[in-house]
């Protein structure tokens, strides 16, 4: 089963459009926009097990220059 999840994520001032774009080239990012509000970018991912979508998020995501915080939002069926 696939695990779907939501990223949202804080950047430097001025860096959103730059770091939308360079998350959405991360292998597992369906899709990353820059938003308004208390994050600037949320990235929609999905990957095969829970320990690949945090190794996503730590090695690929995290690592990008401009992002400050992230705060990870696994999708849980209800």
């Amino acid at each position: 089963m696939t695990v779907h999840a939501y990223v949202l994520i804080q950047t430097d001032v001025g860096r959103a459009a730059q770091v939308a774009q360079l998350v959405a080239d991360v292998a597992g990012v369906i899709v990353a926009e820059g938003v308004t509000g208390p994050y600037d970018v949320i990235a929609q991912t999905e990957a095969p097990t829970m320990n690949d979508l945090g190794r996503m998020v730590v090695r690929d995501i995290q690592q990008i220059e401009g992002i400050t915080r992230t705060i990870t939002c696994p999708v849980v069926r209800i």
